[in-house]
């Protein structure tokens, strides 16, 4: 019997999360672990490319770790660290590093967006995609679930494995894109144009994971909508309406068909006081248990638990990619 297929991915401890978070990737990472042997990581190291005040960076480590287990992860199917517990994400980092070339890091969306308009830069943000494609290569990930803004991160990692390979023989395996055909891009709520953002200055541009119902209703009853009040989904004509009915879907598990024939023939108030109950009522449980996890500290044990399992795989790819490169390993005690 083959092995099961190998996922990795992970989200920044930076923020709050997103019900775009939730339904571009958590939900997503629940069904995956059904099927693939997965390794879900709250990535601290990429956090600090951009200032981090320490109390907020170990308190939103521990809440994007709870929210991962609150959101349907089960630790005893799924690996759920910390990245930093695994200190050969960070080796591995710096190997990646110097296969780099200036010109394709030069060319990511992701500093040119980050970096524009300030001072001065650090270099982790600069370097920061080669970290990102040792996170992937450590676990010789088979498939990685990338949202669209970070198709370009992952085809540096796959240029990378290839260029390891060619250098030094086949050690590391070269990931494909797991990319969901809905709901993988959840837009703002202030502007359908610009991904939903937990960095966005304006709180109601997001339902963040943690807001409290009444919150929720009010946000989605500000969401700007598209001229006329047919719900209809066409994202070029009305991307507002079609972002809003995107939501719908992935919270009522039904189709955008389904949402349309649903509001045939009303307007936009009725919808989106029905979508603001289907948040509501989506978020509710996940919150409650996300409570009970944090009082329990029971997160603590499942983050020890899930960095011994991903460190037992990184550790032995490292090695392999020491060996292939002609470091001199230290030998082992007899």
């Amino acid at each position: 019997m083959s092995k099961p297929l190998r996922v990795l991915s992970g989200i920044q401890p930076s923020g709050k999360l997103t019900l775009g978070n939730y339904i571009g990737a958590m939900k997503n990472f629940v069904e995956l672990q059904k099927d693939y042997e997965c390794f879900f990581m709250i990535v601290d190291l990429h956090a600090i490319t951009v200032p981090q005040e320490p109390a907020a960076l170990r308190e939103q480590t521990e809440s994007v770790a709870a929210l991962f287990i609150a959101a349907g992860i089960d630790p005893a199917q799924a690996a759920v660290f910390v990245q930093s517990h695994v200190p050969q994400h960070a080796e591995l980092g710096w190997i990646m590093t110097t296969l780099s070339y200036m010109g394709e890091l030069e060319r990511m969306t992701q500093f040119k967006d980050k970096s524009e308009g300030k001072d001065a830069v650090g270099a982790g943000l600069f370097v920061y995609p080669s970290l990102m494609a040792a996170d992937i290569l450590l676990y010789q990930a088979n498939l990685v679930p990338v949202g669209d803004d970070q198709k370009q991160h992952l085809e540096l990692t796959r240029d990378l494995a290839g260029r390891f390979n060619f250098k030094f023989g086949e050690t590391l395996t070269v990931p494909e894109p797991y990319i969901p055909k809905v709901g993988a891009r959840i837009m703002s709520l202030d502007d359908a144009s610009k991904k939903m953002s937990k960095s966005n200055p304006n709180a109601g541009s997001f339902i963040a994971l943690l807001d409290s119902p009444d919150d929720i209703r009010k946000k989605i009853s500000r969401a700007k909508t598209d001229l006329g009040r047919e719900i209809v989904f066409d994202p070029k004509e009305k991307p507002e309406i079609s972002n809003l009915m995107t939501i719908y879907s992935n919270c009522a598990g039904i189709s955008l068909e389904e949402v349309q024939a649903r509001y045939e023939g009303q307007g936009y108030g009725a919808f989106k006081k029905d979508l603001a109950e289907q948040v509501v009522a989506t978020l509710e449980p996940l919150q409650q248990r996300y409570r009970e996890i944090r009082e329990s500290g029971e997160i603590h044990e499942i983050l020890r638990a899930g960095a011994e399992k991903a460190r037992a795989v990184a550790e032995v790819t490292t090695r392999q990619v020491k060996e292939a490169m002609g470091f001199l390993l230290p030998s082992s005690k007899r």
